[in-house]
């Protein structure tokens, strides 16, 4: 039977499949559907030529999700909260985005303020009722939400983290009004203080409820009618995967869902191949993602937002993502210079050479005037060549350069926009870029790869023979998982352990029941403990492993010398004068999964040398040999300037850079020359 990974990117839907009875292989690359995008994935299993009645696990990555809240595009939600806290997601945390910028606009926020609405409600921050939620108050503001057919409600009052019994009341009330909406509570949702990512993060999950139930309902109906019968699993933004009844009442654990393929791929690569640092990079049409994944695991964060003071807390990759793609397209902008991005032309209309429409000049088009890409994408459709440069042209004749000067400067600047990506996210964990090899995914990564190594001081980019359709097969490379948190805050000295062993068990028991719900058994279960620690007075906490037993005393020392190295890690500095303090506890569940089979590649037979075509760099052209990956043996060295092209991929070697293909067809890249000639 065939285990299937899909990625539903803003260009491409990509798919990687093996089958775990005879371990082959296969791949497809089809054009994005839009808007709905289940036709897509239809489209990439036929292209694959995989029988869908013989597909056992379907693993899917989406960005429906993202782009439903990114663009607003999804029906009208409410909100319920106490009195005094209606405009708690707009006002947000009063930062600023740009400190000296006078004119900046907050995003629009999730839920619009006619539709929040609030009662006269109270707990306080122990949970102790103040004031008891009065049921004909409750009862108006259901009957408001039926008058104007609301289909979804977030309910989030002030303290439900401490006890959440006020939110489930005024749930229930709102049910027996409108039985048909989808009504979500905070204390569920995310049950952690700081009431801001808690609202936000439950807006959220409201307001793209009945979006992914339309497009999971829509993706479901559109399999079973091929004759599908295997098991529909969701990637999830923490890094694995879940079925997907858990995902459509979950969305919001699927906000980095697409990217997060890349991430397992990534650490599958550093435990594969020995690379225990790795920054990941993933180009695609529309968008360049960066994350770290470290000792063969993705980083996690709890602070990502989805725009400026749009914070989702729960536990996701540490994934940071700019509009720097193929599609991106170059632009001129009022002050006279050239730019590139991150507006994206994406599938529709996509880039001019691709001739379904469009007309202003990309990424992909420049590369293709530079040469670097080959005319015909490996026969897989025919560029127009005349087309993108009558657009580059155009463009040029704005800033007073030649076309191909135009070209290699819009390269540039999306190299650039992808290593301050780069950059940003090292420097914000504190990491060194000479200590990590550079792993390039996406059909336009390795292109661009080198000249974001280069540009970042990193000395070797690994390109491996998957990368074109990277995120869809991290998607089979992920196992079951789930993160559950409860709140418990105490200096870790006099912490009442009996109630922390009983939060852990509960934790536990959940996260087991909701494996079970997927076919997991329990003896294929893994728990790790973990809770979110800071020095007393800090507002910022770090998380740290906690022992997998009940916790006694004699343990104390041990975990307090645990989090001053976790806090050393990630800040620079730890302190023996201030006393830890546990802020929450979590678990977080594994159901292991098959991984994709590590094949060696053996002698390719076949030409490698496909032939040689005029390719710019460094503002000359080059005469520069062109591979064919997939025919390089193991050990195989080819050096710079030159192309090596794969099925779905490329990667562009700039002059002095030296490439080597170890034994599982993996590119690796030297430019560490090229470094040195910079110093």
């Amino acid at each position: 039977m065939w285990r299937v990974g899909i990625d539903v990117g803003g260009t491409f839907t990509d798919l990687y499949a093996w089958d775990d009875e005879t371990r082959a292989q296969v791949t497809s690359k089809v054009l994005t559907t839009r808007p709905d995008r289940a036709p897509g994935v239809i489209n990439a299993i036929r292209e694959a030529g995989i029988p869908f009645d013989r597909i056992s696990h379907l693993m899917h990555g989406t960005t429906t999700a993202t782009n439903a809240l990114i663009e607003r595009d999804y029906p009208d939600p409410a909100m319920v909260t106490t009195e005094g806290f209606r405009d708690t997601i707009e006002i947000g945390r009063q930062h600023r985005e740009q400190l000296y910028d006078p004119y900046q606009v907050k995003p629009r926020p999730i839920i619009k303020r006619r539709y929040r609405y609030t009662i006269n409600e109270r707990s306080d921050a122990q949970g102790a009722v103040v004031r008891p939620l009065q049921r004909a108050e409750a009862l108006a503001i259901a009957e408001k939400i039926k008058a104007h057919s609301i289909k979804s409600v977030a309910v989030a009052f002030i303290n439900a983290y401490r006890n959440g019994q006020h939110e489930r009341e005024m749930r229930d009330i709102i049910k027996e009004v409108n039985p048909d909406t989808f009504v979500v509570i905070s204390s569920e949702t995310r049950p952690v203080f700081r009431e801001h990512g808690r609202f936000t993060t439950t807006a959220i999950r409201a307001a793209t409820i009945p979006v992914m139930e339309v497009y999971f309902a829509r993706l479901e109906a559109a399999l079973k009618g091929e004759g599908f019968g295997g098991s529909l699993m969701i990637l999830k933004s923490s890094g694995g995967i879940t079925g997907v009844d858990y995902a459509k009442q979950h969305p919001e654990e699927l906000i980095e869902s697409g990217p997060a393929g890349g991430v397992a791929y990534a650490a599958y690569l550093s435990q594969l191949c020995n690379y225990p640092n790795i920054i990941h990079t993933d180009v695609g049409g529309t968008s360049f993602d960066v994350s770290i994944v470290e000792n063969g695991k993705g980083l996690i964060t709890r602070d990502h937002e989805i725009e400026w003071e749009i914070p989702c807390i729960v536990p996701m990759l540490d994934i940071h993502s700019v509009g720097a793609g193929g599609g991106s397209i170059g632009w001129i902008d009022e002050g006279g210079s050239l730019r590139a991005g991150p507006r994206s032309a994406g599938s529709s209309p996509g880039p001019v050479c691709y001739g379904l429409g469009g007309t202003e000049p990309t990424i992909t088009d420049a590369n293709l005037l530079l040469g670097r890409i080959e005319p015909t994408l490996g026969g897989k459709m025919t560029l127009d060549r005349a087309a993108a440069e009558a657009s580059m042209a155009r463009l040029a004749a704005g800033i007073g350069l030649s076309t191909i000067e135009t070209a290699d400067g819009m390269i540039r600047i999306g190299c650039e926009n992808m290593a301050q990506a780069v950059k940003k996210v090292l420097v914000s964990r504190g990491r060194d870029p000479r200590d990590f090899i550079l792993a390039s995914f996406g059909g336009a990564g390795t292109m661009h790869a080198c000249f974001v190594a280069e540009s970042m001081n990193i000395p070797r980019v690994i390109m491996p023979i998957h990368a074109g359709v990277a995120s869809a097969f991290g998607a089979t490379a992920m196992d079951l998982r789930h993160d559950l948190e409860a709140f418990y805050f105490s200096p870790v000295a006099s912490a009442d352990l009996a109630e922390v062993n009983a939060l852990y068990t509960k934790l536990e028991e959940e996260g087991v029941r909701l494996l079970a719900a997927d076919g997991v058994p329990r003896d294929q279960i893994e728990i790790r403990r973990t809770a979110q620690m800071r020095y007393v007075g800090q507002t910022y906490e770090v998380e740290t492993p906690m022992p997998a037993t009940a916790l006694t005393a004699a343990e104390i020392p041990a975990i307090e010398a645990l989090f001053h190295q976790c806090h050393e890690r990630e800040y620079g500095v730890s302190s023996d004068d201030f006393a830890p303090a546990l802020v929450s506890l979590g678990v977080t569940v594994t159901g292991k999964m098959p991984s994709p089979p590590a094949v060696e590649v053996g002698v390719q037979g076949g030409e490698p040398v496909k032939g040689e075509r005029q390719i710019w760099f460094n503002k000359a052209w080059h005469a520069s040999k062109v591979y064919n990956g997939h025919a390089l043996a193991p050990e195989a060295s080819v050096a710079g300037p030159c192309i090596v092209e794969y099925e779905h991929a490329c990667a562009v070697l700039p002059p002095n850079a030296v490439a080597t293909v170890d034994r599982f067809g993996n590119l690796v890249i030297d430019i560490s020359r090229n470094l040195m000639s910079n110093v």
